[in-house]
């Protein structure tokens, strides 16, 4: 077994209190997001995206969050993938963020849905063009035999497209993520962390203190 009980440290960055942190979930996680991301200005819309499968397996996976209002949470993928197959046969997801930095996590938790077309369109032809020919090369989640199968995909389809506008693909798109719950916690000394739930209701958002 490998040992590893004195890989250890306490957390002080900071409190959570939940008299003064924002009665709309969507407002306290804008005012997170945005110091995270003036701490950490590397990858700052990294988050886990939570599935599960037909058979109630759990899967993880690293996406970027693309954009987020009053309405969700927006991030694209390939429409054939493992995600994509889990959200048809369950649409209730998760999005985890780890702000490290801030010694805090946030998780949304809600059902997906697919954005419309125009939406997915925009952001398409918003990206790289190299990264517009990635999204046809790749069949996501299938098997392949090498990488060299892949690369010569994407040299076949730069040429294909060359000199014209690269076309949003059928099977690539934007998913939605409209919230039914948030969870924040914020690390605390002795492992006494604080934690703020908010669910949603008829009413509106509730928002209570939980035990760490």
């Amino acid at each position: 077994m490998v040992d590893l009980f004195d890989i250890r440290r306490e957390y002080t960055a900071g409190r959570l209190d939940e008299n003064t942190a924002a009665e709309n979930p969507m407002t306290q996680f804008h005012a997170w997001f945005e110091e995270q991301k003036a701490a950490s200005p590397d990858e700052p819309t990294m988050m886990t995206v939570a599935s599960c499968d037909s058979d109630g397996q759990p899967w993880q996976r690293i996406l970027l969050l693309k954009s987020y209002d009053e309405d969700g949470f927006v991030f694209f993928t390939n429409y054939t993938s493992n995600k994509a197959r889990h959200f048809e046969d369950n649409p209730k997801a998760a999005l985890h963020f780890a702000w490290l930095a801030q010694e805090r996590q946030a998780m949304v938790q809600g059902v997906v849905t697919k954005i419309s077309r125009e939406e997915t369109q925009a952001y398409f032809h918003s990206r790289p063009r190299e990264s517009q020919l990635g999204a046809w090369a790749s069949d996501q989640s299938a098997p392949l035999a090498n990488r060299a199968e892949l690369e010569a995909r994407f040299e076949k389809l730069k040429s294909e497209f060359e000199g014209c506008e690269v076309p949003v693909p059928d099977h690539w798109g934007g998913y939605r993520l409209s919230p039914e719950r948030f969870e924040f916690w914020q690390g605390g000394e002795a492992r006494l962390h604080d934690r703020l739930e908010y669910l949603h209701n008829a009413q509106g958002w509730i928002k209570q203190r939980l035990n760490p």
